[in-house]
């Protein structure tokens, strides 16, 4: 900036200094005022107002010493220094010593103006009054700031609000709340986890009770908003405080899991409820400078990189230090609004959008011979059960045949990696989606046995908030007014995020741990309440209403075979799977199969995935008893809501290998 720009930005630093040094000098002017005053009225109280001539006589000399004595104290103690809005408990404190000291200072120093000084009751009502006026000119704004602050918010309609928590985390945010004149929340007090704190304050506001009181104490104090603020909010705590209040029609917000420790809370961090706090286990963590290792400074390739998981993936590569970064997609909208938000934000990254189809290998050829990508990931997959039931030749051509046309340019331009993104339908599937994918995993196992690139292939469950999955769904029926339609009140599936799933395939999939990475992902939740919460979460009464199973789908989804539960290793809860080898005559097999999908002939189709898959099965077919399914994981009962007949709707929860 020009010299007319520098003399603004010194003049601005200048006339803050100034300001500042007239706002100290004025606190340490009203400070004097105050100790000369409470000297005089100790005095006074002393010889019950006939205060002895002698001691008048030299008042004006003991003022002037007791000024300059506490000022001194006071200047060390940097009470000249002072927040009337953020002080606390470590401020009172240096009030008190400063008033000790100053009294220090004081009382020697008058012992020396006159014989004996000033009475010793003189010196103890001094340190009171000065101390207590001190501490008054201090505190005294932010008690009249919190309770115009009440005043205003309470004028303002904000909604009367219960703090579940009684520890430093909930403290902070309700000081807070109560330091803010804008605040949308009216505190009324705490609810506690243990019951030797109930009856006493925090913060001024009382704790009302713990847990099992919340409804009654929602109901007397009238409250509208519950503000979680328990650390590291574990699920089956959330979930319990859920139930509780469900009947309760108030609404919800939760302070971060992970709050930075060089961070204050405040209001404006919280955060409302999501399904992925409600998981069933704690989330994955992956480190970060170990996929950092993996991908920094390489040239990767990302299909379907316009949806939920390619879209991720492209992030955390691009976040993680990738050198090159090409997006590919035949979504061209999705496709660019995700190039041009990476672009913007990574501007270190080469970045590249391209419109291609992997069921076309001539495109996938040219391009894997522009870019050379060292790392390939494949995410691209139709995905829909229901759709893909209807037109299983399709599923062929994207699901099977584009993953070998995708994995075949990764070997072709000598790639380091490439990495299928499966999904737990692949298990015993009883869809084409889920029998399309598992051929796809035989593909790629198939190559990875004479190809130099690392092939592998990484299986897990649902993705939370992927596009076309229940989250988002139940919120649209929820915000309609329902009904919230559930398949099935036993329907159950196992759950992750999409930065869980994104990292799991960089570690697996990089990794170089095996040919099939599977994620342990604790227990599965019922579709049925994972509704329930998402409706008592929205403060609603929105029914549940059951349409019944949809083609291809079962009630619980599995992880791993029998077969390949035999032999796994662990590693942060990634499963190492090794599953009976490929058909020798898979190349015989697929060639079959891609005739009928040609010649887009279904019912062969349907008869040629099941040759390749022998426990695909399709609705109402019994499995061969040699490859009987693994028992289905024990659930909590659910209480069934009142069912209707309504027209089934679409409610897929989708295995998260989606474009």
């Amino acid at each position: 900036m020009g010299p007319g720009g520098s003399t603004v930005r010194v003049s601005g630093r200048g006339g803050g200094g100034l300001a500042r040094v007239a706002r100290h000098a004025g606190i340490l002017l009203v400070d004097g005022v105050a100790v000369a005053v409470a000297l005089q009225v100790a005095l006074s109280l002393r010889f019950e107002g006939a205060v002895p001539g002698n001691y008048l006589a030299v008042l004006p000399l003991f003022v002037t010493l007791l000024v300059v004595t506490r000022l001194v104290a006071n200047a060390a103690a940097q009470l000249h220094c002072w927040s009337f809005r953020m002080a606390g408990l470590a401020d009172a404190v240096r009030v008190g010593f400063a008033g000790i000291a100053g009294s220090a200072l004081f009382v020697p120093l008058a012992m020396q103006l006159t014989p004996g000084g000033l009475p010793r009751t003189v010196y103890a009502l001094e340190f009171f009054l000065s101390t207590s006026a001190m501490g008054a000119l201090r505190f005294g704004p932010r008690i009249a700031l919190r309770w115009w602050g009440e005043r205003a918010r309470r004028r303002a309609g904000a909604d009367r609000t219960l703090i579940v928590g009684v520890n430093p985390a909930a403290e902070l945010l309700a000081r807070d709340i109560m330091r803010s004149t804008q605040a949308r929340y009216d505190l009324v007090g705490f609810v506690g986890t243990d019951p030797s704190t109930v009856g006493r304050r925090l913060e001024g506001k009382p704790i009302f009770g713990v847990l099992a009181d919340l409804p009654r104490i929602i109901s007397h104090q009238r409250a509208k908003m519950i503000l979680l603020a328990i650390p590291h909010h574990p699920a089956a705590r959330i979930r319990e405080i859920i139930d509780t209040c469900a009947s309760c029609r108030v609404r919800f917000k939760i302070i971060p899991a992970f709050t930075p420790a060089d961070e204050r809370l405040s209001a404006q961090m919280l955060n409302d409820v999501a399904p992925e706090d409600l998981l069933p286990r704690a989330e994955v963590a992956f480190d970060p400078t170990e996929i950092r290792a993996l991908v920094r400074g390489k040239r990767a390739m990302v299909t379907g990189a316009g949806g939920s998981i390619g879209g991720e993936m492209c992030r955390q590569l691009a976040a993680y230090g990738v050198q090159q970064l090409v997006m590919i997609d035949m979504n061209e909208n999705d496709l660019y609004l995700r190039a041009r938000r990476l672009a913007e934000e990574y501007t270190g990254v080469e970045l590249h959008a391209e419109v291609a189809d992997v069921r076309e290998p001539d495109r996938l050829l040219r391009l894997a011979t522009r870019y050379r990508p060292q790392h390939v990931f494949h995410a691209a997959a139709h995905k829909h059960v229901p759709l893909m039931e209807d037109a299983p030749e399709e599923a062929v051509k994207n699901n099977v045949f584009g993953t070998l046309n995708v994995a075949q340019m990764a070997d072709a331009c000598g790639a380091e990696r490439f990495v299928l993104i499966s999904t737990d339908k692949a298990v015993n599937p009883t869809s084409v989606m889920g029998a399309t994918k598992r051929v796809a995993e035989l593909v790629v196992r198939d190559l990875a046995r004479t190809s130099r690139t690392r092939i592998s292939a990484v299986r897990f469950g649902n993705v939370l908030g992927s596009a076309g999955s229940v989250v988002p769904l139940f919120k649209q029926q929820i915000e309609r007014g329902g009904p919230v339609t559930v398949t099935h009140p036993d329907c159950a599936r196992y759950f992750m995020t999409i930065p869980e799933a994104v990292g799991l395939v960089l570690v697996a999939g990089l990794g170089a741990y095996g040919e099939l990475c599977v994620l342990d992902m604790g227990e599965p939740i019922r579709i049925a309440e994972l509704a329930r919460i998402m409706i008592a979460l929205a403060g609603s009464d929105t029914r549940i209403v059951y349409t019944g199973l949809r083609p291809g789908e079962k009630l619980c989804e599995e992880l791993l075979t029998e077969e390949e539960e035999q032999t796994h290793a662990v590693r942060d809860r990634i499963q190492i799977a090794r599953s009976p080898s490929p058909p020798a005559d898979l190349t015989q097999r697929l060639a079959e199969l891609r005739r009928h999908a040609d010649r887009g002939d279904a019912a062969a189709v349907i008869r040629a995935l099941q040759v390749l898959v022998p426990t695909y099965r399709r609705p109402g077919e019994e499995p061969a008893a040699a490859e009987a399914p693994r028992r289905a994981p024990e659930l909590r009962p659910v209480e069934p809501r009142p069912r209707a007949a309504v027209p089934a709707m679409d409610l897929a929860v989708e295995g998260s290998a989606t474009s």
